[in-house]
């Protein structure tokens, strides 16, 4: 083939779709969170809702275990690299537990579009799912790159946003099911504050003004993706329904709100800056 064979095709995007091997995998599995089988499972009759909420709800819940499952990765991603800068051992083992907890959450939110009609069809590019760091950097910096964007900003905004639709979730199983989320989630919150409190005296000038810039960029993504949050017609069996969403104009003050208070005020008192918050 010559000069061709270095040249391989791009692969199509792949279906996202989610399987359990069971077995031994699955029993270890249920003895390490047990409390999963024990939510109110038949407590949702879908037929009790219109079909356009069951619908708009399918579609939410795919998309959340999709942004878990994306999430387990980035966690995964993040440990990687906390260990190849030594960081130190406890809070290693305290990342650890994340990418499980992320796989809980998306068997949680699959589930949930499973029990509404099954999920809907979503495809993406498995190479995508995380941040690749430079590797040019140093190691430490490379682990701060990913804590700053996955957890400072990803897990630090997502928090208030999780906690406020668990207090406004009406169902028993929407409710346990975000309950569950939020409990776990309060750790991923602490994580980014700890590692950079701990990296405080080996980060640079230079390298805060690099995270900043990495800051920025996951900062504009949160914001460029508030714009598909639109509130529904008037009238439609949308508004006021309670499937595991909050009424769109909360969400996006909470959202706005928490971005100013739970991201920028933290992240500037540690010298990293990524400036206006929109």
């Amino acid at each position: 083939m010559g000069g061709n064979e270095s040249m391989r095709s791009t692969p199509p995007p792949e279906l996202f779709e989610l399987t359990l091997l069971g077995g031994a995998p699955e029993r270890r599995y249920r003895k390490l969170r047990p409390e999963v089988e024990r939510l109110p499972w038949d407590s949702l009759d879908a037929t009790a809702y219109a079909p356009e909420v069951v619908a708009a709800a399918r579609r939410t819940w795919t998309e959340a275990a999709f942004q878990e499952h994306r999430t387990g990765a980035a966690c995964a991603a993040t440990l990687q690299a906390l260990i190849a800068a030594r960081a130190p051992l406890d809070l290693v083992a305290m990342a650890t537990r994340f990418p499980l907890d992320e796989m809980v959450h998306v068997e949680l939110c699959a589930r949930l579009a499973a029990l509404l009609g099954g999920g809907v069809r979503l495809v993406h590019d498995p190479r995508e799912l995380v941040l690749e760091p430079d590797r040019e950097l140093p190691a430490l910096l490379q682990a701060a790159e990913l804590v700053v964007h996955n957890f400072c900003v990803g897990e630090a905004l997502s928090i208030p946003l999780l906690r406020s639709s668990w207090h406004a979730a009406q169902h028993p199983l929407i409710r346990a099911v975000l309950g569950r989320i939020v409990k776990d989630e309060a750790a991923h919150g602490q994580f980014g504050w700890l590692f950079l409190d701990w990296a405080e005296d080996a980060l640079s000038a230079e390298d805060r003004q690099h995270l900043s810039g990495v800051a920025a960029r996951a900062i504009r993504g949160v914001v460029e993706r508030w714009k598909s949050v639109t509130p529904p017609a008037p009238g439609s069996p949308l508004e006021g329904a309670t499937l595991g969403w909050m009424e769109p104009a909360s969400y996006l003050e909470l959202s706005r709100r928490s971005l100013v208070q739970n991201v920028m005020a933290p992240l500037r008192q540690r010298g990293i800056d990524p400036g206006p918050s929109s």
